[in-house]
């Protein structure tokens, strides 16, 4: 039998049974840090032993047994990231109840149609504004009969809603009388139950509930151990929304490994947290990565000439050692580069990079990227300044991670080799096919969306276009939907023209290429207000405000020798005419981005079709 053939048959049928294993393991090793504003100063960070975790995770699971909960029933959990996210997962799936996951900045309307099509009996809610949500469409959720809130600020029990401690007491109590409860409900979970329905944020339409029964994350969780690429004196430092499938992975594969995690949501706490945690992994959004980058970028330019003029130098030398030491390893199984190369870097590491290193909290190893492709000069950039991206791919109907870069092995550019289990193929359109224990059981209620993308022999079409390598590196190349043709009948990837433009100017955001049946590119660009604002300062804009400062002709003017510099490696049919600045980011709450932070095309397309229009104005095909 191979190894992975042992790693699928022997995985236990539910995260719950490995949970029980990992606390009956290592009781009183730490499991979860988390922090506990303090009046007046920083942040107080607590822990949490495997045994405790249990103790809160067993009560949660009786409370809701006590409330009526059955296996399989949806218990909807609406919250940002945070320790009790993982607390309540975990007594919702030891209860062998099923998770529906929602975003908290999900709208009323969009939450109770996820409340309503999962049918979800109970909902885990954060606090008050989440609980005005499910208050606001009650009378169309029938089959909700209860709301648990997290943080009781501002509420009152009822006969609909309580407090997470509540339940928890409601549980203890209930454990005492039934104390071999947890043991038998898990006992009884079988690896086709389902465990987690998670709704797709989606670029277009309504979301799909994407069903992932127990044994996807059983799975997941022995294939992320078997890469090696975490081991159990790691500290994790997760941020991620968990109501996406690439932060609720996380949580599983720690569980196997059992390795401390620290758990803040709070995306502007992460430079404040990172060298109080010092975490030694951490996965990330390429938006992330693209964000540091561009600020470190705009400060040396507001340093001055030669400031800026370094980090240029320093920047070049970085992406020539990353790739040099990548293709030395590839060929000789060892990263060394030439001397004179090592002697440039090692300047630049104590100018640029050791700072960079340290601004992440000075022992981080390595990070996973995933949700959205990364452009590969921004991974060779933190390549070369000791900091590894390791870049991985898979989709909410693979239960998130599908491939994923080797360690050492890494090669910027590509998502890695497949998870121990996964199968891949590439059709003859160029789609990436895959196939294994990870894949989705179907989309809920929706037989038809299903068979449209699985196989009745398993395969699943992923809509993405990649090529593998001769020794199973995956690259991705586009979205299938994505891809545009333009009038002239040539086919452009507006991806690869979006996310080279990220590595060459600091202060974008986001940007959006258009051009289907268009004689000629153009783009819409949204620029990073911080870092803006930061260049407006000097440059005589400063005291006005973020749609000021875009509108106005030096800012225009500095954008435009960026796009110039773009075009400067780009075909010619894939060069961008003409640009607008927006005068806002894109954003969650208006709908132009998912939560995952992928771009809504046509969501943004449609609601700046006048600045397209104008760009085009005068033009044959206008």
């Amino acid at each position: 039998m191979s190894d992975t053939q042992t790693l699928i048959e022997n995985r236990p049928p539910s995260v719950a049974a490995l949970f029980l294993e990992r606390v009956a393991a290592t009781p009183d090793a730490e499991a979860y840090r988390y922090p506990v504003p303090a009046p007046g100063g920083p942040d107080e960070w607590k822990s949490l032993t495997w045994a405790q975790s249990a103790e809160r995770v067993y009560a949660i699971a009786a409370g809701l047994i006590e409330l009526g909960v059955e296996p399989e029933q949806r218990v909807a959990l609406a919250s940002s990231t945070r320790v009790e996210w993982i607390l309540a997962d975990l007594g919702i799936l030891c209860a062998g109840a099923a998770t529906t996951t929602v975003y908290p900045q999900t709208n009323a309307e969009e939450s109770a149609f996820i409340l309503s099509d999962s049918a979800s009996k109970v909902l885990i809610a954060e606090d008050a504004a989440q609980l005005a949500k499910a208050r606001e469409k009650r009378a169309e959720l029938p089959e909700l009969t209860r709301v648990v809130v997290i943080d009781p600020a501002g509420v009152e029990s009822d006969d609909w809603v309580l407090t997470l401690t509540e339940l928890e007491a409601r549980g203890t109590a209930y454990l005492e009388k039934h104390p071999e409860l947890i043991k038998e409900r898990v006992g009884a979970i079988t690896a086709d139950q389902l465990a987690t329905l998670i709704y797709t944020s989606g670029t277009t339409g309504r979301p799909k509930g994407v069903r992932l029964p127990q044994g996807n994350w059983s799975y997941m969780a022995k294939a992320i151990a078997a890469t090696g690429l975490v081991g159990q004196d790691d500290v994790q430092y997760l941020w991620l929304p968990l109501a996406h499938v690439f932060g609720k992975v996380l949580t599983s594969g720690q569980i196997e490994v059992g390795h401390v995690t620290a758990v803040d949501g709070r995306v502007d706490k992460i430079i404040e947290n990172l060298p109080v945690v010092r975490p030694t992994y951490m996965a990330a959004v390429p938006r992330i990565f693209e964000k540091v980058y561009n600020g470190v970028a705009a400060k040396a330019r507001a340093g001055g000439g030669a400031k800026y003029k370094i980090f240029q130098w320093a920047a070049g030398v970085s992406r020539e050692y990353a790739k040099a030491s990548q293709d030395n390893f590839r060929r000789t199984g060892s990263a060394s580069v030439p001397f004179a190369l090592g002697a440039k870097h090692k300047v630049a590491d104590a100018l640029v990079f050791a700072k960079i290193r340290e601004a992440f909290g000075g022992n981080l190893r390595a990070c996973v990227s995933g949700s959205a492709a990364l452009a590969p000069e921004i991974g060779y950039f933190f390549a070369g300044a000791g900091i590894h991206i390791l870049e991985g791919y898979g989709l909410t109907e693979s239960s998130a991670a599908s491939f994923v870069n080797p360690g050492e092995a890494y090669r910027t550019g590509t998502v890695g080799k497949p998870l121990p289990g996964t199968e891949v193929r590439i059709a003859d359109d160029g789609e990436i096919l895959l196939r294994g224990p990870g894949i989705m059981e179907g989309y809920h209620g929706l037989p038809e969306k299903t068979a449209e993308v699985l196989e009745a022999d398993g395969w699943f079409h992923t809509g993405d276009i990649g090529e593998l390598s001769p020794d199973g590196y995956l690259r991705i190349t586009d979205r299938k939907k994505d891809l545009i043709k333009t009038s002239g009948g040539k086919y452009i990837s507006p991806a690869e023209a979006e996310g080279q433009f990220k590595a060459v100017c600091p202060y974008v955001s986001n940007i959006l290429v258009h051009g289907a049946d268009r004689n000629f590119c153009t783009a819409l660009i949204a620029l990073d207000e911080p870092s803006i604002l930061e260049w407006a300062k000097d440059n005589g804009l400063g005291g006005k405000s973020y749609a000021e400062v875009v509108a106005a002709p030096a800012t225009v003017a500095l954008v435009e020798g960026y796009v110039k510099e773009l075009n400067a490696g780009l075909q010619r049919w894939q060069t961008i005419k003409k640009f607008r600045l927006l005068p806002r980011d894109l954003d969650v709450e208006h709908g132009e981005i998912t939560p995952s932070l992928k771009l809504k095309r046509p969501v943004v397309e449609r609601e700046y079709k006048h600045l397209i229009d104008e760009m085009y104005a005068g033009s044959r095909e206008a």
